[in-house]
């Protein structure tokens, strides 16, 4: 915990001490780390993978602000971030992959 905490606040004093151990508490209440005391001082390691964790988020978000529904997320995440060409063709080609009725579209030569 006390490497954590000098990364996080390198200037950092008994109270950014506490922030960091709330923090870590919270975290392993959602089983997202766990700690371990074998070695005499608090040793806190990642319980689950950090994708793992991102999609918890995102389910709840999605839930909170959206009624569980995708659609108004995404549709407002695609126009506001301004998508690339290049990340649009990536998207559509994950939604594609994700729909077994989806077929690839040949290319038409005129």
């Amino acid at each position: 915990m006390r490497r954590l905490t000098e990364l996080l606040y390198p200037s950092g004093g008994a109270s950014e001490q506490g922030t960091v151990y709330k923090l870590l508490e919270r975290l392993e209440a959602k089983a997202c780390v766990r700690r371990d005391r074998s070695g005499g001082v608090y040793e806190f390691r990642a319980a689950v993978a950090r994708d793992d964790v991102i999609g918890r988020e995102l389910e709840a978000l999605v839930e909170k602000m959206c009624g569980g529904s995708l659609q108004p997320l995404l549709s407002n995440l695609v126009r506001v971030k301004r998508l690339t060409p290049e990340e649009l063709r990536d998207l559509l080609a994950l939604v594609n992959s994700l729909d077994p009725k989806s077929k690839p579209k040949k290319d038409r030569k005129k």
